[in-house]
C-alpha cells in the first residue's frame, strides 16, 4: 500500500477519532477517488476512511461483524455528519498484491481459494446483511435499463455479445442464485490481508452480506487474472476452493449480473 506523509491530522475529523489519532504520524493511504484513505503510525497502527455522508454505514456494519468472527479488525468509531469517518485498528502485514505474494502465484492462487472456502464454511447468524442479493440483483438491473454497462471491464473472461445478451442470462439464471453463504463481497488480492502468509483479515467488506458463493468465487478467479496478467490459475482456483461447491452454470449468471457493475 502506498504511503504519503502528511503534516498532520485531517481536516474535519470528529472529536472522538481525533482523541484516538493525536500523536501518530498520519499517511495518506488512498487508492480510490471515491474516499480518503488515511494510516496513523500509533498504537500498532489504525485505518480511518473519509467518504461522502451515511456511504460508510454498511461498511462499519460488515466490518464490526467480519471482526467478531475473527475475518478482519476492530471497528473503533464510526461518525457520520456532513462526511463519514471510520475508525479501525490496522490489520498486520499486507495485502496480497504485495510483491512477496504475487512472486509465488500459485502459492497465492491456493493461499486465497482455501481463505474463501473456510469464509463461506462459517455460520451466517446475526449477519446484518441477511439478503444481499436482492440488492445485487436490483443494482444489475437497475443498470441495465439506464444503459450503464462495460463488456470490455472482464476482457474475453465473459463472453456475452451485447448487454441484452448479458440482461437476458441474469434474468432466466436470478432465480437459481442461493442466499446462504457469509459472502465478501469484493473478493480481490487487495482486499486480502496476510503476514508473512498467515491470515490477517479482510478489509474493504462493505458489499458483503448473506448471498450466493459464486459471487467471490467470481472475483476470486477474476483477481487471479486481472493482477496476475494471465488466466492460467483459473481452473487451479476453483480446484483449490473445491469443485464441489462449484457450479459453472451460476458462474455465467454472475458474470452477467456484473457486467451491470
Amino acid at each position: 500500500m502506498k504511503r504519503v506523509l502528511l503534516n498532520g491530522v485531517p481536516h474535519g475529523v470528529p472529536d472522538a477519532i481525533r482523541k484516538i489519532i493525536e500523536g501518530g504520524a498520519v499517511y495518506d493511504s488512498s487508492c480510490s477517488p471515491e474516499a480518503r484513505v488515511y494510516f496513523i503510525d500509533k498504537d500498532g497502527g489504525y485505518y480511518l476512511k473519509k467518504c461522502r455522508a451515511k456511504s460508510l454505514a454498511r461498511e462499519a456494519q460488515m466490518s464490526a461483524y467480519f471482526a467478531s468472527k475473527g475475518f478482519g479488525a476492530r471497528v473503533l468509531d464510526y461518525t457520520t455528519a456532513a462526511e463519514d469517518w471510520l475508525l479501525t485498528e490496522r490489520v498486520a502485514g499486507e495485502d496480497c498484491t504485495h510483491a512477496d505474494y504475487i512472486s509465488d502465484p500459485e502459492r497465492l492462487c491456493d493461499t486465497i481459494a482455501e481463505l474463501l472456502r473456510t469464509l463461506h464454511d462459517s455460520d451466517t447468524a446475526g449477519c446484518p446483511v441477511p439478503d444481499r442479493m436482492s440488492e445485487y440483483i436490483a443494482l444489475a438491473e437497475e443498470n441495465y435499463r439506464a444503459g450503464k454497462y462495460d463488456l470490455s471491464l472482464f476482457g474475453d473472461k465473459i463472453d456475452f455479445a451485447s448487454a441484452d445478451e448479458a440482461y437476458s442470462v441474469l434474468q432466466a439464471g436470478k432465480g437459481a442464485l442461493e442466499r446462504n453463504t457469509l459472502l465478501h463481497g469484493d473478493y480481490c488480492l487487495p482486499n486480502i490481508m496476510l503476514d508473512n502468509w498467515r491470515f490477517s483479515g479482510f478489509i474493504d467488506v462493505g458489499n458483503g452480506g448473506v448471498g450466493d458463493r459464486h459471487v467471490d468465487i467470481f472475483w476470486g478467479a477474476w483477481t487471479l487474472w486481472y493482477n496476475l496478467k494471465t488466466d492460467k490459475y483459473s481452473h487451479r482456483f476453483l480446484d483449490a476452493y473445491g469443485r464441489d461447491r462449484v457450479d459453472m452454470e451460476k458462474l455465467k449468471i454472475i458474470a452477467a449480473a456484473e457486467v451491470f457493475g
